[in-house]
Formats: structure tokens, C-alpha cells, sequence
């Protein structure tokens, strides 16, 4: 993903993939659910919409309900928009990708708010991306504040330190997902492991019987 219109079309196809929804309701839920396009207006949505269209990323038909009461007027505000087949496979190839350009600012809060979608070891990936490359700005901007503090005054320097308090609350908001993730990767390959060397005695796939079931036989 390399600008903001392809951001808002991952975020398009994300939601598209819940349901299918009025292009007010797209926007409804892009301004709620991600922070950056709270400044998103349908002069910017619906030519995106447009281009997936023409992609053949999605479909439009004329709704037979009623229009939202807040919708545009309009016929674009009673179409409702839904995948396509091929839609979906982008959707689910994007998701598997975790490149570097997932770790950035914008692109990462969107692939985030699809984890829930996101195979475990993607996940992975890109959180410790991310975290390298907020360690790498962390020890930048502490380098700039280490050789300019004699020459700032008091608010810039109040602003350079808000900067690297942001910075490493989220490196520690990231430490604790890294090892919720590994945490649950190494649980689940001890899981396989005893389904696939069960104890002796005992069919692979099940369980030993607890002390009170053993009892009874």
C-alpha cells in the first residue's frame, strides 16, 4: 500500500467483507472505527468506490429499501455496495501480505483493525515490524533531543519529550501483544505436539482421564 487511497480501499473491502452496505453506512463506519479518517467525506469515498468498482473489486445496486434518513440525496446514496468474488480473494491476499509499508503509521491501524481476520504468524510479523520501526524512531528522536536542548526553549522541549512518551507507550503496548502472540503460537504447538505423540496407551486426540474417572473403572 503506498498512499491513502489504498489504505481506504483495504478499509473498504475490510468492511465490505462483514456485509454489504449503503455508501453512508461505509462512511459511518470508517469514521468510527479508524481514527485517521475521521476527515473522511464522500467527495473521497465515493471515487474510490468507483475505482473498485471499475476493478471489478466490488458491485453497486440500486437498494429497495429507503435511503438512510442522513444520507445524501441522491441515487448514489441508495446503492449498496457488496464484494465480489474476486474482491474477496484481494482481501484475503492483502491480509497475508506483511511488508514493510504494514509497519508505517497509517497502513499499520488499518491491518490492525483486522487482526481478528489475520492468520497468526501475518499478525506477528507485522507487530514486531512495527515495533522495530518505532525503536529506530525512539533512538532518533532521543539522538535530535540529546544534541538541540541547549538551543530549544521550554514548550518545544515540552513537545519533543510528549513525542517520546507517545512513542514509548506504544513500544510497550506492542511488547504485550508480541507476547500475547507468542504466547498463544507456543500453547498451540504444544497442543499439536501431543496430538501427534499421545502417551503411551492413549489414542492420539484425547485426553487423560482425570483422577475421579480413573477411579471409577
Amino acid at each position: 500500500m503506498r498512499s491513502r487511497s489504498d489504505v481506504l480501499e483495504l478499509a473498504i473491502l475490510g468492511l465490505l467483507h462483514e456485509a454489504p452496505m449503503h455508501g453512508y453506512e461505509l462512511r459511518k463506519r470508517l469514521n468510527l472505527m479508524l481514527g485517521s479518517f475521521r476527515a473522511l467525506s464522500y467527495g473521497s469515498l465515493y471515487p474510490c468506490l468507483k475505482a473498485m468498482a471499475q476493478r471489478g473489486l466490488i458491485v453497486a445496486a440500486d437498494a429497495s429499501q429507503t435511503p438512510p434518513p442522513h444520507a445524501l440525496a441522491g441515487k448514489r446514496s441508495r446503492n449498496v455496495y457488496e464484494l465480489t468474488a474476486d474482491g474477496k480473494e484481494h482481501f484475503s491476499q492483502t491480509l497475508a501480505s506483511s511488508g514493510p509499508t504494514t509497519w508505517e503509521d497509517e497502513h499499520f491501524d488499518v491491518r490492525f483493525a483486522f487482526f481478528a481476520q489475520t492468520d497468526a504468524e501475518t499478525r506477528l510479523r507485522i507487530l514486531e515490524g512495527r515495533r522495530t520501526r518505532l525503536a529506530e524512531r525512539l533512538e532518533h528522536v532521543r539522538q535530535s533531543a540529546a544534541r538541540t536542548r541547549d538551543r530549544l526553549d521550554e514548550y518545544t522541549l515540552e513537545l519533543q519529550r510528549h513525542g517520546l512518551e507517545q512513542v514509548e507507550r506504544e513500544v510497550r503496548w506492542l511488547d504485550g501483544l508480541i507476547d500475547n502472540e507468542r504466547g498463544a503460537r507456543r500453547a498451540t504447538e504444544r497442543g499439536d505436539r501431543r496430538a501427534q505423540n499421545p502417551e503411551p496407551g492413549r489414542p492420539a486426540g484425547t485426553e487423560p482421564a482425570d483422577d475421579a474417572d480413573a477411579s471409577q473403572h
